[in-house]
Formats: structure tokens, C-alpha cells, sequence
């Protein structure tokens, strides 16, 4: 059977800062991100089977995705939790806002690590995760391969 990868997009609205940056990027700001999640299998091939001939529903790809990435970082803000940034989470969530702290800088590059850690552990044990691309501006984006992380 042949070997096939299969692409579903996301888009999310998320905030976030980079303490310590040099640029506007400091300043608290949002994207409107479109990740694109790409896994790699062989189709099912048990004719009895419910899913024949996918390498996985793509509603069931959609689930995880939405449970481990839209719903917990849509309109939240992002900060990394081991800098000052932390005192304004803390203001922000006793006001009732969406916050979300991470142990990294919220970098595209460090977003798309996370992301497909929160990904691989909830995909079938017969489909992988491929590649992720998190596009975070119309002409900027961060890529993970798995064949890159071996």
C-alpha cells in the first residue's frame, strides 16, 4: 500500500510578546496564524473498516487539533512565564482575560515545536506527524519537519 501524507489548515487569533526583543515585537501584539497540520501514513485497508481507505479521518485529525491548539490558544495571549511579563498575565487573568503561560519565548519557531509535541502525543499509533507550517504573517512563517527532530 502506498505510503500517503494528508494536510488539514487552522486558523487562530492569538497575542503574545517577546520580552528581551529589540524590536516591535516587544510590545504586546496579535496574528491571525494559519498552522497546517500534514501527517503520513498508508491508508486502512480492512474493507470492513469504518475509515477504508484513509490514513485517518480527517474529522478525527481535526478534533486533536482543535482540542490542543485552536481552542487553547484562539483570542488567549501568550507569554513566557520566566520573565516580568508574568506580572501582566497575572493582571490580565484576575480581569478575566485568556492567558496562556508557556516555558519559552512565544516565538513562531518555539510555537510550532509546542505544537507538535501536543500533536504526536494524541495522533494513532500507524499515523505521524509530517510537518507543520505556522504562518503567523502572509509572507512569514515557521516549518517542523520530523525528519528534521530525529
Amino acid at each position: 500500500m502506498a505510503t500517503i501524507r494528508i494536510t488539514k489548515q487552522f486558523s487562530f487569533e492569538t497575542g503574545h510578546a517577546l520580552y528581551g526583543y529589540d524590536g516591535k515585537c516587544k510590545n504586546v501584539h496579535g496574528h491571525s496564524y494559519k498552522l497546517s497540520v500534514t501527517v503520513i501514513g498508508t491508508p486502512i485497508e480492512d474493507a470492513t473498516n469504518v475509515k477504508y481507505g484513509m490514513v485517518i479521518d480527517f474529522g478525527d485529525l481535526k478534533k486533536i487539533v482543535k482540542e490542543e491548539i485552536v481552542d487553547q490558544f484562539d483570542h488567549a495571549t501568550v507569554f513566557n512565564q520566566n520573565t516580568p511579563h508574568v506580572e501582566l498575565a497575572n493582571e490580565l487573568k484576575n480581569r478575566g482575560h485568556h492567558v496562556i503561560l508557556v516555558d519559552y519565548q512565544p516565538t513562531s519557531e518555539n510555537m510550532v515545536i509546542d505544537f507538535a509535541a501536543r500533536i504526536t502525543s494524541r495522533l494513532p499509533h500507524d499515523v505521524e506527524l509530517h510537518s507543520l507550517k505556522l504562518q503567523e504573517t502572509e509572507s512569514s512563517f515557521a516549518e517542523w519537519y520530523a525528519s528534521d527532530n530525529t
